[in-house]
């Protein structure tokens, strides 16, 4: 007979009872409370007791090593819980659209339609070999190959699969060929900057001298400048968010202060009475966010935000090509591609004085507002001085000042 309702069951047991099905060959059904608080029940034919028994055995093990699975959940494709995974995400709306397309182009056509429960090691192996014919780029491929290996951590995390498929030993990570960066040097940058037009060349000094990203740069305020205490904070960006500018804290939210050296705040001073600060009004973090007013250094010439796409192309490239460090386009032609000399170009050369001038790593990752030293150090490792180096620069100061 079934036990009282109240009584409490601390590990699987079995039951001969007369189900629904009784008459149709299915005698037994066993049940437990699974890890989550609920029944689960499973039926077996007649003369199956044993196998029902050694059924609620090998669960219960399960669920004291951690590995239990509830059957039916574990019928949920990948593609149907990386939906529901991803809509619970705490990320902003650029973050989850990108999330969203890498899994929907990238992901789902290859593996969406499969159980979770069914995945093994080699079906990984095959999608990440199917995904280098389809996407060249190592660092990208490591990015979606991340993504996946998310939605199954979180799939243990809830019961639904024992273990994460992208972690067997077997499955290799998509890896990138090691790029080193290159900074600028002190020509590059001044010439950059002569070949701006002259309302913009002041973000070049905030930009070297503070190590502010782009659209820090286009969201920086007066009242975030303090003349007389020397720093500058970095509370705003402006950034596109489905095709609308708006306001919004800087990356990962990393709001900071930065030391402001005394050139890049005389350049700031002249270049605002040279061209007054103006009042712009964004919506804060999404297209349909409240409405905020920032009294911004830099504008356009209307009188709006700057648009990144508009100077990029129609500002910055070309300054690159004056520069020489990309090439002049031929007639109806774009400009080449300049990643890498992008105006974060100028945070990497910010990167290399600090470090060549002795600054810590701890301290130099917070001026940056990344969230990790680590990150820091791996990024920019190559610039630190060598021993060889500071000793040389050491003996030379003392050289020099005793010939004085």
């Amino acid at each position: 007979m079934l036990p009282p309702a109240h009584q409490e069951i601390d590990f699987p047991i079995s039951f001969r009872v007369k189900t629904e099905r009784h008459g149709n060959g299915l005698r037994y059904r066993a049940r437990y409370i699974g890890p989550d608080g609920t029944e689960k029940s499973k039926s077996f034919p007649d003369r199956q007791k044993r196998l029902a028994e050694h059924w609620l055995t090998q669960t219960a093990a399960d669920m004291a090593q951690g590995t239990h699975v509830d059957a039916r959940a574990a019928r949920t494709t990948f593609q149907q819980y990386a939906e529901t995974w991803l809509a619970s995400l705490a990320m902003d709306i650029n973050g989850h659209d990108s999330a969203e397309r890498r899994l929907r182009l990238h992901v789902f056509p290859y593996i969406g339609t499969r159980p979770l429960v069914s995945f093994q090691p080699g079906h990984i192996r095959t999608w990440l070999g199917e995904l280098a014919g389809a996407v060249p780029n190592a660092s990208y491929r490591r990015t979606i190959f991340g993504l996946a290996s998310s939605v199954f951590a979180a799939a243990v995390d809830d019961a639904l699969v024992p273990r994460n498929p992208c972690l067997a030993r077997s499955v290799r990570s998509p890896q990138p060929e090691p790029s080193r960066v290159v900074p600028w040097t002190l020509q590059q940058v001044f010439t950059v900057r002569s070949a701006l037009p002259e309302r913009f060349r002041a973000m070049i000094d905030v930009g070297v001298g503070c190590g502010l990203r782009q659209g820090e740069i286009f969201g920086l305020p007066v009242d975030a400048v303090d003349f007389d205490s020397g720093w500058l904070g970095v509370r705003t960006q402006v950034k596109r968010v489905r095709g609308k500018f708006v306001f919004a804290p800087p990356k990962r939210g990393k709001i900071r202060d930065v030391p402001l050296p005394g050139s890049v705040a005389h350049a700031l001073r002249e270049h605002m009475t040279d061209f007054s600060p103006v009042e712009i009004t964004l919506p804060w973090q999404k297209p349909d966010g409240p409405l905020v007013t920032r009294r911004l250094i830099f504008t356009g010439r209307t009188g709006d935000s700057v648009r990144a796409s508009y100077f990029d192309d129609h500002l910055w490239k070309p300054a690159l090509v004056t520069a020489g460090l990309i090439p002049e386009p031929k007639p109806g032609e774009r400009h080449a591609s300049a990643r890498e000399h992008g105006m974060h170009a100028l945070r990497h050369f910010y990167d290399s004085v600090l470090l060549d001038a002795g600054e810590n790593i701890r301290a130099l990752s917070t001026y940056l507002g990344h969230s990790d030293p680590g990150f820091t150090l791996r990024v920019y490792t190559h610039l630190m001085p060598s021993s060889e180096g500071r000793t040389r620069k050491a003996v030379d100061a003392v050289l020099t000042m005793s010939r004085s």
